[in-house]
């Protein structure tokens, strides 16, 4: 049945996927950089399999893009340090390829081919995994077909499954049972997820619940915060830190007006802004916005700090080490699609965000448990924002909620590792 519906998408979605990734390239800079960063892909292929140690067996992980690494990298990182694996990552999205390229812990990081067969052997005639690992869901069937024809183990790790695929079409969850019965072992981050796989008809052996790396990559992150000395928290008294972090327009427009008035009414707190796109407009639009009664500072120009409220961040990747110095979170996206709320709430604190919480399972969690709090508008903002500067023991106690939230999901990296090892 695999092969019936791998001959359909061989001959007919292909082509018409191709097409479109084509047309979009003249419009889409992403798509175009997909198309170009792979037309020497096999090139510098070969030049990176002459630096492999032969003596060391190959690993091979997959991700769609930068979210799905970061799962990778507990992973990855653990493999690397025993010392006896080259590591091969490859990506579908530029901005993961683009963002990753330079990575420490890997042998080879490359694009991974378009899906056509013909393209897929030829990588293969490079490179002879002994086990491959996809991160999450991107899995493309000639892929797995050539896996499966060479008896590579295969592994979906951190995998989910979307309630959409059980209430699709008899066609499209044949489909899906197809391809992941072709899979060696699925290792899904809850107990829901397992359910489902198994709903959908993959075979009970094949599945177990690993949990979320994800925990364990913002744990490991969280502990060498304090050692990066980004802020000296002792220059701002005992005042409250506020973090906004990764914050687009939608969330300034919900949150500044908040912050404006509770300094207005006498409350003294720092506020860190961290827009999720540093650029010059953006900053000066936030500058703008509290320019007056309340002084702003960039983060590039912190060594002459003078008692400012607002400090504006005007770079990248800093981010979660920031988070060390709240007692306070905000975390971005919440009015259109939400961020990593793991990294406000790993250092113990409450955690607010914004009602589009779908795609995120910690959010919802952390709403249930307390350590996370949802506003609706600016003035749920305020209340909320004004309660908690208030009252530092209901603070505190919020912030271990989510504290323990994540310590308590931690160790999905070890489980994951034993279960590789069973078949390398």
């Amino acid at each position: 049945m695999f092969k019936f519906y791998l001959t359909i998408y061989e001959y007919l979605l292909l082509p018409v996927f191709a097409l479109l990734m084509k047309i979009l390239a003249l419009f889409n800079d992403k798509a175009k950089k997909g198309i170009e960063g792979r037309k020497r892909m096999f090139e510098n292929l070969i030049i990176d399999v002459q630096d492999l140690d032969k003596r060391k067996r190959l690993i091979w992980f997959h991700s769609s893009s930068l979210g799905e690494f970061e799962q990778a990298k507990p992973i990855i990182e653990h493999l690397h340090s025993l010392g006896i694996y080259n590591i091969l990552i490859t990506f579908f999205s530029p901005s993961g390829y683009e963002n990753s390229k330079n990575y420490a812990y890997a042998d080879i990081i490359t694009y991974l081919p378009y899906d056509k067969g013909n393209l897929i052997r030829r990588f293969f005639s490079f490179v002879n995994p002994s086990l491959v690992v996809f991160m999450r869901y991107d899995i493309w069937p000639n892929l797995l077909f050539e896996l499966n024809k060479r008896q590579i183990p295969t592994f979906v790790a951190d995998a989910t499954l979307r309630e959409s695929v059980l209430t699709s079409s008899f066609i499209t969850k044949s489909f899906y049972k197809n391809l992941y019965n072709s899979i060696t072992r699925i290792l899904t981050v809850s107990e829901k997820d397992k359910e489902r796989f198994l709903s959908l008809g993959i075979e009970p052996d094949k599945v177990d619940v690993a949990g979320d790396t994800r925990f364990d990559r913002v744990y490991g992150k969280s502990q060498e915060a304090s050692k990066k000395n980004l802020l000296d928290k002792n220059q701002f008294g005992n005042k409250p830190v506020f973090i906004m972090g990764s914050s687009w327009e939608a969330d300034e427009n919900v949150v500044f007006p908040a912050i404006k008035k509770l300094f207005d009414h006498g409350f003294d707190f720092i506020t860190i802004v961290v827009p999720h796109e540093p650029t010059q407009s953006h900053i000066e639009g936030v500058e703008k916005f509290f320019a007056g009664a309340y002084s702003t500072i960039r983060f590039s120009g912190m060594r002459n700090y003078n008692n400012q409220k607002i400090i504006i961040v005007d770079s990248i990747g800093i981010l979660l080490s920031l988070y060390y110095y709240s007692d306070i979170a905000y975390v971005g996206g919440s009015f259109k699609q939400i961020h990593n709320v793991l990294e406000p709430a790993v250092f113990g604190v409450p955690v607010l965000f914004g009602p589009k919480i779908d795609t995120s399972r910690e959010a919802k969690e952390l709403v249930k448990l307390g350590g996370g709090i949802i506003v609706n508008d600016k003035k749920e903002v305020y209340r909320k924002l004004r309660q908690l500067l208030i009252d530092e023991k209901e603070r505190k106690r919020l912030g271990e909620i989510s504290a323990n939230y994540v310590k308590a999901n931690i160790g999905a990296t070890d489980k994951i590792i034993l279960e590789l090892h069973k078949f390398i």
